[in-house]
């Protein structure tokens, strides 16, 4: 579904340098799965979320989406298939009511009525906002406003969503509401999800973890096989899962405690 091909990326500074946001970057993503990828901050992932939507081009290299590289291919057949959810929600309402909010993106691909009318339905009920529908966007919660900035985007029926820290805004329970709708999106509407985050809870929802650092690709692997590896995780200024934590420090303590501990459950059943 997505291929990137030593692509490079670089910003230009005041002094007229060069800075890497991507350093040669290789990564194949298949069609279905669910990929987290992590990284502190400047390690390049929201310029890697930003190839994927052609907001920007590889200076070096090649970004292919469903088999057509990005450079030679029209920007809006890969918007369309490529769907973005960003990290403010507010950025993306454009309307005074929630159904107007979600009808705004398929409208602008020439979609009619009563097409629009079953699309913008169908978002809201897949991210559980219908009974919403008739609300102004600005009265609601952080988290239902990402919800609906996600069924704006299920509108447009892409194939591929790409959440860009979706979560980093938002309370404990609203956080929640947006995982629990990106893992409906991959497993019961078959969509390849992507997901941005500093949360590692939210990682072990995934099929594959991806770590950056430096702008290179530097850990790849399942939940398990990358949060396994405590110390190498921490040498790249970042954390694993609380529960992993407590299970490697109980370990290091001579328990008897056996490695890909990723959830509560799995750490109190093994006690």
């Amino acid at each position: 579904m997505i291929e990137l091909k030593n692509v490079t990326f670089s910003y230009a500074q005041e002094d007229d340098d060069q800075v890497n946001a991507l350093d040669g970057i290789n990564l194949t993503i298949k069609a279905g799965e669910f990929i987290t990828i992590l990284g502190h901050n400047g390690s390049g992932k929201s310029t890697l979320a930003k190839l994927l939507n052609v907001q920007i081009l590889p200076k070096e290299g090649d970004v292919i989406i469903g088999g057509k590289n990005t450079k030679d291919t029209d920007v809006w057949e890969i918007r369309s298939r490529v769907g973005m959810v960003f990290q403010n929600p507010d950025n993306q309402m454009v309307a005074t009511i929630v159904e107007e909010d979600v009808a705004f993106g398929p409208e602008n691909l020439g979609v009619l009525l009563p097409e629009l009318r079953e699309r913008v339905d169908k978002a809201l009920e897949t991210v559980g906002m219908t009974k919403y529908k008739k609300h102004a966007p600005h009265m609601l919660s952080g988290g239902q406003k990402q919800r609906v900035a996600i069924a704006g985007v299920l509108a447009m029926h892409p194939d591929i969503v790409v959440f860009d820290e979706p979560t980093a805004m938002l309370d404990p329970t609203g956080r929640k509401q947006v995982m629990r709708t990106a893992k409906y999106l991959n497993r019961e509407e078959g969509k390849t999800v992507i997901n941005i985050t500093h949360y590692m809870d939210e990682a072990v929802l995934s099929d594959r973890v991806v770590v950056m650092s430096e702008g290179k690709v530097v850990l790849e692997g399942t939940p398990d096989e990358v949060f396994s590896q405590v110390d190498l995780v921490k040498q790249l200024h970042l954390d694993v899962p609380q529960v992993t934590e407590l299970a490697y420090l109980l370990r290091k303590e001579g328990f008897d405690i056996e490695g890909g501990i990723l959830e509560i459950d799995d750490l109190v059943n093994t006690l």
